[in-house]
């Protein structure tokens, strides 16, 4: 009997041993690919929410430079408040905040001014060249030009094309070839770089992230896509 038994055991035990092999391999290589999965996911989120919600600047918001003659303003140039906001055309939580702007513009009138200023972030492919185009178009076209341009390309992201551009352009009025053969040119890398640099000195992170400032030269920090009933909180503070 004793004998019988270990030759039974002898034939059972590799069997045994083969399927908890299998079954420890199946659940090695599902661990692997749900972590492989939750550390993309947790990557993205990461990214996304470094975005979303900036931390406080930390560095005087006070070294924002200021608006220049050259600047396309949407609004009244002798506005008592201007929001100076920095912005990624294809950045999701950018776009999100877009028609809280808006909304900010038709609420105050003129008495709100709003320069948007460029902040590809790296990981956006289409962030630079879509800075760039609204640059040529402000050209070609004026702050009118520019504005609409702007417009659309957030009204259109994240499916707009690179190759669209262009048209893009011509609809707001601008000659397509002159936008092109300018945007081909590079000649608006160095503005777009300045732009990205000074909001860096003063402590922006992400986009969007903006800065109210007073009439009396008061300064509020916007930290992200905040909706429409706390942004006009900050600004009725600096009026």
């Amino acid at each position: 009997m004793e004998n019988k038994n270990q030759e039974i055991n002898l034939k059972i035990t590799p069997t045994v041993m083969g399927v908890g092999l299998l079954v420890m391999m199946i659940l090695f290589f599902g661990a692997g690919i749900l972590f492989e999965s939750v550390r993309k996911t947790d990557n993205k989120v990461l990214s996304e929410e470094v975005v979303a919600e900036q931390p406080a600047p930390t560095e005087d918001l006070s070294l924002i430079p200021e608006v220049s003659a050259a600047e396309y303003v949407r609004g009244s140039k002798n506005a008592e408040v201007t929001i100076v906001e920095y912005s990624d055309y294809e950045c999701s939580f950018c776009k999100s905040f877009h028609p809280t702007m808006l909304q900010v513009m038709e609420e105050y009138g003129d008495k709100v001014a709003w320069v948007l200023r460029h902040y590809p972030l790296p990981f956006h492919p289409k962030a630079q060249k879509t800075a760039e185009a609204a640059e040529c178009v402000g050209e070609l076209g004026g702050g009118e030009a520019f504005w609409k341009m702007s417009d659309l390309m957030f009204e259109k992201m994240p499916a707009l094309e690179l190759s669209e551009l262009g048209d893009l352009a011509t609809s707001v009025g601008v000659d397509k070839n002159k936008f092109e053969a300018c945007l081909d040119s590079g000649k608006y890398v160095d503005k777009v770089t300045a732009d990205m640099n000074g909001g860096s000195a003063a402590g922006i992170q992400g986009t969007p992230g903006g800065v109210i400032i007073g009439k009396n030269g008061q300064r509020e920090f916007i930290p992200g896509a905040l909706p429409f009933e706390q942004v006009k909180q900050l600004i009725d503070k600096v009026m």
